[in-house]
């Protein structure tokens, strides 16, 4: 690991990092992160090609599913690779393009990921407290002008900050303590004046994560209070469809939340935990939700029986044709 130089130059590339004070675990950290990683991408993959293959499932609720589960896929396959580099193979050098182009993508990804989170609780909301008006308003032109939204935000939100970033000449140091790169880290390295940075990424903060939550909270209030007028079966259904989309929200914000805060305030005693909070922020979610949504969403969890089901009765008739030939 390099010392850190308080000497201001030029750099071409930064060095990442494990977790401080656990440099001689980071071998062995490394299989419970590849786990996460598969666990991700075949969760996620799963419920794409499960809603992709059923046209019963190409309703808005399970295409912004579908959308969670391709940003969540990204936000993996854009962080763990070189995580795993680092952990197992010590491979710590990343390119200064090459940083911004991830610190770019990782929070392009969240924001998409909180908007997309957003539009499934007004989809609820809709859902439960005017179902008359659901199919008329949730149009397939409807939901393109939301997603096209979502993406235009998070492009125009997040592009300003690698060129913030690539404006710096002249750094301190080379070396960030995470695993990968944030703005956040990364602009507290510069020797210059990073005032401009730290308003644009409280601005971006509170433009779109605190905006997002109290809509996902106002959409809830307003779902209560249809459901407080419901009859005691209605009450259990309408609250049944909306328990996954709930708990994918507490797995995200609350590790966001984590995350931001330990990286506003210094944890001198504990160095590691804001990097802790930056994996598990990261890493969580992609890998929870699809097993939140494959239990507590009825038609994916059935789709999933009938998948697997399906899939041992063909190894099983393949293992008895093969006996009887021999």
């Amino acid at each position: 690991m390099e010392a850190e130089n308080t000497t201001c130059r030029s750099i071409s590339d930064f060095t990442l990092s494990g977790i401080p004070d656990l440099d001689d675990l980071n071998f062995w950290l490394g299989f419970p992160l590849v786990l996460m990683y598969v666990m991700a991408v075949l969760g996620n993959l799963t419920i794409i090609y499960i809603i992709k293959v059923h046209q019963a499932l190409h309703s808005p609720m399970y295409v912004f599913l579908l959308m969670l589960s391709i940003v969540e896929l990204l936000i993996a396959t854009t962080t763990m690779p070189k995580m795993l580099g680092i952990f197992w193979f010590d491979s710590r050098r990343i390119t200064f393009d090459m940083c911004l182009t991830q610190m770019f993508s990782i929070h392009f990804l969240s924001t998409m990921e909180s908007g997309i989170l957003t539009a499934m609780a007004f989809d609820r909301y809709v859902a439960i407290s005017h179902p008359l008006k659901y199919s008329s308003f949730f149009t397939n032109q409807t939901i393109i002008k939301i997603t096209f939204f979502i993406m235009v935000r998070g492009i125009a939100g997040v592009m300003p900050l690698p060129l913030l970033v690539k404006r710096f000449p002249l750094w301190r140091s080379n070396l960030l303590t995470h695993s990968y790169c944030l703005h956040q880290e990364v602009m507290k390295l510069a020797c210059a004046d990073i005032t401009v940075n730290v308003i644009i990424g409280l601005v971006i903060v509170f433009t779109v994560m605190c905006n997002d939550s109290l809509f996902i909270l106002f959409s809830y209030l307003l779902i209560i209070k249809t459901v407080a007028c419901l009859a005691d079966e209605s009450n259990l259904k309408a609250i049944n469809t909306c328990t996954a989309h709930l708990c994918a929200v507490l797995i995200y914000y609350i590790p966001v939340i984590n995350a931001s805060v330990a990286h506003r305030f210094q944890y001198g005693s504990i160095p590691h935990l804001p990097v802790l909070f930056g994996n598990v922020y990261l890493l969580l979610p992609p890998m929870i939700n699809p097993l939140i949504y494959g239990i507590k969403t009825k038609q994916i969890y059935k789709r999933l029986i009938k998948l697997f089901l399906n899939r041992r009765c063909k190894v099983n008739i393949a293992g008895l044709w093969t006996t009887k030939k021999m």
